[in-house]
């Protein structure tokens, strides 16, 4: 699935939509909670062995948007999610740098 744009990204919240997606932050928690776009916060590093224990319980088939401080922790989330059998996975191009100087 394609990335997701920091406009689009705006755009979904604005329009109620973005509550269709499992917003998903891979930062670290204290990161998530200097500042945050609401979602669930599973730091990258904890994310493959989340998955491999089957301690995560997200349908494979759920909308999902992976978000970071840049976009490159989300990205390697999107891969990781992908090779595990999530089909609709999104990466916040840019992460939520991007989403601030808009």
């Amino acid at each position: 699935m394609d990335d997701i744009l920091a406009d689009e990204f705006l755009a979904l919240q604005q329009s109620g939509a973005i509550e269709n997606y499992l917003l998903l932050d891979v930062r670290e928690p204290l990161e998530f909670h200097t500042h945050n776009v609401g979602g669930i916060n599973i730091p990258l590093g904890k994310l493959q062995n989340l998955i491999s224990e089957d301690e995560i319980d997200f349908d494979t088939e759920q909308a999902i948007i992976v978000i970071c401080q840049r976009g490159l922790r989300s990205k390697t989330a999107k891969s990781i999610l992908n090779q595990n059998g999530f089909k609709n996975v999104r990466n916040l191009t840019g992460g939520l740098l991007k989403l601030r100087k808009i």
